[in-house]
């Protein structure tokens, strides 16, 4: 199945790179650090920033040095300081030390679950150590660095074991080794003072030569040239320019710019989707560029004006997706990897932390708005003048307001009117966004994809979710994307997350979109076609927005089941009709939000066609006959949404449903919890019309207590 992904080119690449291995196995080029020449480069930002609350770093550095580890689904985990670095925290099975590119990393019985591993070795926690020192000043945190490095050079020798297996792995770590290194004071730490001081500084050198050797030597390339090899040369990048120390450096340095330069463009759509169709990849690209940039603006070696746009569009789009709550949709695969962690949260708000940072260095004001403050990732990026910048730029934002007649009376991501309109339509990501009254508490944002599957051949962190979409109101979700759960786990289950069963779409006689071959190979890819899009041009200004009674309208269609024997074609209409746009004071809303959904399916045989629909796990779900009731409620907000399935089709509502998998959410790597989900099956013959009905009511338990007290 993989090698029907690949192309002949492909093929006779990977026949060289095994032979490549073969050699590097007998010896035959591996890296020979030469004499280091030099001093290192500048850090991201001119002065180092210092205006934190200190006490939450230290009391995080504490924790490592105690060897507690947060690791995906393991909180608080007791693995020691140092770690067993090629110990598998989450399963115990220990890697052997064999020549790292023969060792088999999929393979659970060689490396545990490989993710957990390469985790820790990607040595965020040096960061949070070395920020500790930085903020401090105490010994104990330079010192814990010290020791964490010198036990991960005896324990992980190049080029032998998982810690030498795939280039993104050595990438990463360069990076958080360049912001821990200019942290601790660079050529002047002092971890580097008297001879003991110069032996460590020699072999963290000769460590970094062996990183840049590695990332330069193995690149990811055809079919697997997607956010790994932006990572690879982000990684290489940051390492050339943190030590330009060799020879070989100037070379690594073009190679890094060059590649980080082309794949910026190429792995994006001008429209600001990535073409992986993910969001966590989204965002994890996204911080690549970023961080790439930052360094390389610092060292003198920018990036053209086209990679800077296209960062800009990128954070436009998480912009127009994100709802009033701050959340985004989880639309394909999500591994919670960061390329460095620079705040003391497990885990952090990144989608509006990138907002905040965008805000600062593109000075747009509606990105600022829509992040709601300056996060301590932005400062660390950006240094203590961020919080000033971050704040003019909001408030010429309030007064480019204040000029058109608007005011705000309640935080910048929880406005009281919308604040600047998202973009519509995402023609070549293939995301659309209906709905009305955005940014307020009367919000509805629907964003329906009609996308392609994934990015390249294997489309590795897509799922077979064409024509879903998610739904939220009020800044709460509602109907929502499942996430992704596990990679290397139980192979049901990561059929499962990444199905189309799983999906707000339709499966045609249990089958998914797209032909599923390996748990990053899809096969057969199911093509989304847009016929149209209807957006009221009265919306174009955020003020009107809502104020029409003419429905927004998006038909698209997919070919995914086309192979079938007897071949369907599924067409989607989404019909939303604006409401009034105002919170209800009262048990029945003044007006409804209407949203219609019809599949029509194109067919000759007789077929079973299900209508899946997946909630948040905070609703509470339940039927009134062949009508789905779904509430949800925080704080003062309560939505309620009626849900009418196609006339005459059989309910089913799950919730944890093990066999066959229905009714899971995935909020975090490797977590899953049970979800309410509905499924609407029905047989057809023939050409098809399935409608579904959804109302939207926007309630006010407010009111509603109010009353009960009178009565």
């Amino acid at each position: 199945s993989r090698l029907r992904a690949m192309s002949l080119p492909e093929m006779g690449f990977r026949a060289g790179r095994k032979v490549r291995s073969s050699l590097e196995l007998a010896g035959v080029g591996l890296a020979r650090a030469p004499a280091a020449t030099g001093s290192s480069g500048r850090p991201w930002v001119a002065a180092l920033p210092f205006d934190f609350d200190t006490p939450r770093y230290l009391a995080r550095a504490d924790r490592v040095l105690s060897g507690r580890y947060d690791v995906f689904a393991l909180e608080d985990a007791r693995i020691g300081f140092p770690p067993r670095w090629n110990v598998d925290p989450k399963t115990g099975i220990e890697t052997p030390l064999t020549f790292g590119n023969r060792l088999n990393y999929r393979d659970g019985s060689v490396a545990g679950d490989v993710k957990y591993l390469w985790e820790i070795n990607r040595h965020l926690e040096l960061v949070m150590l070395a920020q500790a020192w930085h903020l401090s000043r105490d010994e104990r945190y330079a010192q814990g660095c010290h020791t964490l490095l010198e036990s991960w050079f005896a324990q992980c020798p190049y080029p032998r074991g998982l810690n030498w297996s795939a280039s993104l792995e050595p990438a990463v770590r360069l990076v958080n080794w360049s912001f821990a290194w200019h942290l601790l004071g660079a050529d002047d730490s002092l971890l580097f003072t008297g001879v003991a001081g110069q032996a460590f500084r020699d072999r963290w050198i000769a460590s970094v030569y062996q990183h840049c050797h590695f990332i330069a030597g193995h690149p990811s390339r055809y079919s697997s040239a997607n956010n790994h090899l932006l990572g690879e040369a982000a990684g290489l990048l940051v390492g050339a320019l943190t030590w330009p120390l060799w020879p070989q450096t100037e070379r690594w340095r073009r190679q890094a710019h060059a590649e980080l330069s082309a794949e910026a463009l190429r792995q994006t759509f001008a429209d600001g989707v990535n073409k992986e169709q993910a969001m966590w990849y989204h965002h994890s690209v996204a911080d690549i560029l970023l961080v790439a940039g930052l360094v390389a603006r610092a060292n003198g070696f920018d990036f053209a004006p086209a990679y800077w746009a296209r960062l800009e569009a990128m954070l436009e789009f998480i912009a127009s997706v994100m709802d009033s709550g701050g959340h985004v949709p989880a639309f394909g695969d999500a591994d919670d990897g960061m390329l460095v962690r620079l705040t003391p949260e497990r885990r952090p708000d990144v989608f509006r932390s990138l907002l905040a940072t965008g805000a600062v260095l593109f000075g747009r004001a509606d990105l600022g708005e829509k992040a709601g403050a300056l996060d301590d990732k932005s400062r660390w990026l950006l240094g203590d003048e961020a919080d000033e910048r971050f704040r003019t730029v909001v408030s010429f934002g309030e007064d480019r307001h204040r000029a058109n007649g608007t005011s705000r009376t309640e935080r910048p991501h929880s406005p009281a009117v919308p604040r600047a309109m998202p973009h519509a339509a995402f023609l070549e990501g293939g995301y659309f966004v209906l709905g009305e009254a955005f940014d307020t508490p009367g919000e509805v944002r629907i964003v329906a994809d009609a996308g392609p599957l994934g990015y390249l051949a294997i489309a590795a962190h897509g799922h077979a979710d064409a024509l879903s979409f998610t739904l939220s109101a009020g800044g709460l979700p509602i109907l929502v994307d499942p996430g992704t759960f596990s990679y290397y786990g139980e192979a049901s289950w990561r059929r499962y997350f990444r199905g189309t069963s799983a999906h707000n779409t339709v499966t045609i006689d249990g089958t998914d979109q797209s032909s599923n071959r390996g748990s990053f190979l899809w096969l057969e890819h199911a093509r989304a076609t847009v016929e149209s899009f209807d957006f009221p041009q009265s919306f174009s200004s955020p003020e009107a927005f809502g104020s029409s009674d003419r429905p927004q309208c998006l038909v698209a269609s997919h070919d995914g089941y086309l192979r079938l024997a007897d071949p369907v074609r599924h067409r989607r209409t989404w019909r939303y009709q604006s409401g009034s746009g105002r919170l209800v004071a009262t048990r029945t809303p003044i007006r409804t939000r209407k949203l219609v959904v019809i599949d029509e399916l194109t067919c000759s045989a007789v077929h079973t066609a299900e209508i899946h629909w997946q909630f948040a796990p905070e609703c509470q779900v339940r039927t009134d006959g062949d009508t789905i009731v779904v509430e949800r409620a925080l704080a003062e907000r309560r939505i309620r949404l009626r849900l009418r399935g196609p006339e005459g089709a059989a309910l089913q509502v799950a919730c944890g449903q093990e066999h066959p998998p229905l009714g899971w959410y995935s909020p975090s790597f490797d977590v899953k919890v049970p979800a309410p989900a509905a499924v609407y099956t029905q047989t057809i013959l023939g050409d098809t019309r399935l409608t579904t009905e959804i109302d939207i009511e926007f309630l006010s338990t407010r009111a509603r207590r109010a009353g009960a007290s009178a009565a």
